[in-house]
């Protein structure tokens, strides 16, 4: 059975992995995109509302509509797209070839790899361990808050003592009708002025309680409370159930390691500035690198992507030039360009 081998296989679908596979068909490189989630985008998709500032050239903008714009870019030159597939080990087939493993038993060919899975490695929401929990997600429980606007005038209740739960309770308090945050712990554990900012905002704090269940139709309408020091349950009505509970992360691919790269706390990749690993043909880019120098933005997260293709270029291709030719005036764009001018 005759390989397909592809010239740059990218590793995690986030912004990293989206900018690399747009380079990388900018270079006239054969591409693949393998990540673990159903739908490309990476972690931006756990804070979709939350505003960018810091991407240079644009207006501020939702999280979610740049994942929107970073899946268009990134499919520009239509690569390969891999998705509910998680890599877990990287293994040298030949001396020009990568055999990459993955969770469904497939195996991926490629002649270079560019691992961009993010800080941590893939990351899921800890969901409630109750009864009938899952039928109201994606309806009313919420593990990410999706859209601001759908909280306007409702009774939420927030469960989750941690930065990104108060947080979430101080941004939507000016559109809520009314906000509750409950808390297993004695305190919660956010920053200091963002707790006192709960009490300015109206918000209603419980600690030593959390939601043990919860009930309704179509829609959850009710949430079981208890007291963890009383024992006294409530069974309380709201619109909305937002659960911030932390996340589990888990990184098959470091975990194996057959390949020996350097590694730093098991989740981040020993790297140049320039995405070159200790394994010649593998290469990082995004949260998931560390160098001195590192700017863990998702604009660095580009330039990263840049030096690891035009590096998997070279690897592959000696003899090609260093760097692209700027998009303004690289031939590969020429009909697209014309596409939007005229």
């Amino acid at each position: 059975m005759t390989k397909n081998i592809y010239d740059v296989t990218v590793i995690g679908g986030g912004p990293a992995g989206l900018f690399s596979a747009f380079y990388a068909g900018l270079r006239e490189m054969k591409t693949k995109i393998i990540d673990g989630q159903d739908k490309l985008g990476g972690k931006v998709h756990l804070y979709p509302q939350k505003m960018i500032w810091d991407i240079g050239g644009t207006e501020p903008l939702a999280a979610g509509k740049l994942i929107e714009k970073s899946i268009a870019q990134g499919l520009t030159f239509e690569p390969e797209v891999v998705l509910n597939t998680i890599v877990t080990n990287i293994q040298k087939e030949s001396d020009e070839c990568f055999s990459v493993e993955t969770s469904t038993g497939d195996k991926h060919y490629s002649k270079s790899v560019i691992i961009t899975i993010g800080g941590g490695g893939m990351i899921k929401p800890v969901k409630l361990n109750i009864e009938n929990a899952h039928l109201f997600e994606n309806k009313n429980l919420h593990y990410a808050v999706p859209d601001i606007k759908r909280f306007t005038d409702k009774k939420i209740l927030i469960t989750g003592g941690s930065y990104s739960a108060v947080d979430w309770a101080n941004d939507l308090s000016p559109i809520a009708r009314e906000i509750h945050i409950i808390y297993r712990g004695d305190d919660l554990t956010a920053h200091e002025a963002d707790v006192s900012r709960l009490q300015k905002n109206g918000v209603k704090v419980m600690t030593q309680s959390e939601v043990t269940g919860v009930s309704g139709g179509e829609l959850m309408e009710y949430v079981e409370i208890t007291n963890n020091q009383t024992g006294d349950i409530t069974h309380d009505a709201y619109d909305e159930l937002i659960v911030n509970h932390g996340y589990d992360q888990e990184n098959l691919l470091f975990r194996e390691n057959n390949l020996g790269l350097n590694l730093e706390n098991d989740f981040f990749v020993k790297a140049a500035p320039t995405g070159l690993t200790n394994v010649p043909g593998i290469f990082a880019a995004g949260d998931c690198i560390r160098y001195t120098g590192k700017v863990n933005l998702i604009a660095g997260a580009y330039a990263d992507a840049v030096n690891a293709v035009n590096n998997a270029k070279t690897y592959i291709d000696p003899k090609a030039d260093q760097f692209a030719m700027v998009s303004s005036h690289n031939q590969r764009l020429k009909s697209k360009n014309k596409k939007i001018m005229y």
